[in-house]
């Protein structure tokens, strides 16, 4: 792939998602035709749109789903700590079907929406680079680890080259001091699919997902090559956010880089 190229194909899954709903208008440019999937029913807005609806934990299903397609960007699954049967079905399933139907039907590239949580049981304001020790903070986090692992299988043996994109925290705004650090824009976002889509040599390469952020957590030095440079920072939020009183020092979500989800659960039926 060249950065002159449009693709023919792109799928999008977890396209009713809300980072799916981001990627679906901002990725337009770059494919012919965008294939859109998700669990929930989606409707195509014209004729540079299709739908499938697909659980992709039904592995028929999404070997159909990537039948055709020239690239995929694999946004699908739970995004949130749950209970792991239902972990297990979405994603970690899920990613395996992914796989799988790229490696049957051709498909070379992948951008797999990882993230932080991967590495969220190490300390705040310990600075990670992309080959650190995972430290899975969850069922979550442990699914997107075993995603890592497996795109990483699935290029050592037949050659599907790999984005995983650690994403931190990719909303409107930084909610917390903690996103302050993570908050990855919505701009920023759909330029680091779009250098992972379209680098010149993309191998399997471990990104993490942030914007130009002042304080950092996170060292990007070893994915160079996908050429991002993000443009924005969550500095002008920082007023904002800092009229709130900080967590006590004592709770995890201030300790951990996981925030919230190394608290998570357990998820016990009474």
């Amino acid at each position: 792939m060249t950065e002159t190229n449009r693709l023919g194909r792109l799928l999008l899954t977890g396209a009713g998602g809300g980072l799916g709903k981001v990627l679906r208008e901002r990725l337009k440019p770059y494919a012919e035709l965008m294939r859109l999937s998700d669990i929930v029913p989606i409707t195509p807005a014209n004729e540079s749109e299709e739908a499938v609806r697909c659980d992709l934990a039904d592995k028929a299903a999404v070997d159909r789903l990537v039948q055709g397609c020239d690239a995929i960007v694999h946004l699908g699954g739970v995004s949130v700590e749950r209970p792991f049967e239902e972990i297990l079905e979405a994603n970690i399933k899920g990613v395996f079907n992914l796989y799988e139907g790229a490696r049957r039907h051709g498909v070379k590239r992948v951008v797999f929406a990882s993230s932080n949580h991967v590495v969220g049981f190490h300390k705040q304001g310990e600075m990670l680079q992309t080959d650190c020790e995972p430290r899975p903070d969850g069922y979550y986090g442990l699914s997107k680890a075993y995603g890592e692992d497996l795109s990483r299988f699935y290029f050592d043996r037949y050659g599907i080259e790999t984005a995983c994109l650690r994403i931190g925290s990719s909303f409107p705004e930084p909610k917390d001091r903690r996103m302050l650090i993570t908050w990855l824009s919505y701009r920023d976002l759909a330029e680091l699919v779009r250098c992972c889509l379209f680098a010149p040599r993309l191998g399997h390469t471990i990104v993490y997902g942030m914007s130009a952020n002042r304080d950092k957590w996170w060292d990007n030095t070893a994915a160079a090559h996908l050429g991002f440079h993000p443009q924005d920072s969550s500095e002008p939020f920082r007023e904002k956010v800092e009229a709130f009183p900080p967590l006590d020092a004592a709770d995890p979500a201030a300790q951990y880089q996981g925030g919230g989800f190394v608290k998570a659960g357990p998820f016990e039926t009474p």
